[in-house]
C-alpha cells in the first residue's frame, strides 16, 4: 500500500481487536472438548479457538464450506493416520469428510475458522447434528446467561 493511501484511509477501516483471554472456554457437550469464540461472520461462518483433551475423539463429520485449522498446540491424529502438532495448517474444503483424535499428553489447542455447517454423521450416513454460526453463536449467549456474563460484540462489521 503506497503511503498516500495508506494515509488516506488510517482510521476509516473497522479494525476488530479482541483480547482471547477475557473470552470464556465454553464446554462442548463432548466431555475434553471446548471453544472459545473469536467471531461471528455474519450467517457464513464462525473463527474460534478449539481445545480438546488428550483422548478426544472428533466424531465422523462433513464440512459444507471451507475450514482452515492452525493448530497451536498439541497433537492430532487424522483418521488417515497423519499426526499434526503444533504450527501444523489444514485446508478442508467443503464436501470434506473425516474424523480424528487427540493423542499425546496436552491438550490440543487450534485457531479454526469455520464457513458453512459441520455435520455430525452416524453410521448409516444420516445427520445426526451440527455445528454452524447459529449453534455456536447460542452456546455463547446460554454460556454468559448462565454465568451472568455480558456477551462481547463479536460481529463482524
Amino acid at each position: 500500500m503506497n503511503a498516500f493511501l495508506h494515509d488516506a484511509m488510517h482510521g476509516k477501516l473497522p479494525t476488530r481487536v479482541v483480547a482471547a483471554e477475557d473470552l470464556p472456554w465454553i464446554p462442548a457437550s463432548t466431555p475434553g472438548k471446548w471453544a472459545k469464540p473469536l467471531r461471528f461472520l455474519g450467517e457464513r461462518g464462525f473463527v474460534e479457538l478449539l481445545r480438546m483433551a488428550p483422548g478426544t475423539v472428533m466424531p465422523l463429520h462433513r464440512h459444507t464450506g471451507d475450514v482452515h485449522v492452525h493448530q497451536l498446540a498439541g497433537q492430532r491424529q487424522l483418521c488417515t493416520g497423519e499426526i499434526l502438532g503444533a504450527g501444523d495448517y489444514v485446508f478442508e474444503p467443503a464436501g470434506h469428510v473425516d474424523w480424528w483424535k487427540i493423542v499425546g499428553d496436552e491438550d490440543m489447542v487450534a485457531f479454526v475458522v469455520v464457513t458453512g455447517d459441520v455435520e455430525f454423521i452416524g453410521p448409516g450416513g444420516e445427520v445426526l447434528g451440527v455445528a454452524n454460526v447459529q449453534t455456536q453463536r447460542a452456546e455463547y449467549a446460554r454460556w454468559c446467561q448462565e454465568h451472568g456474563q455480558s456477551m462481547r460484540d463479536l460481529r463482524e462489521g
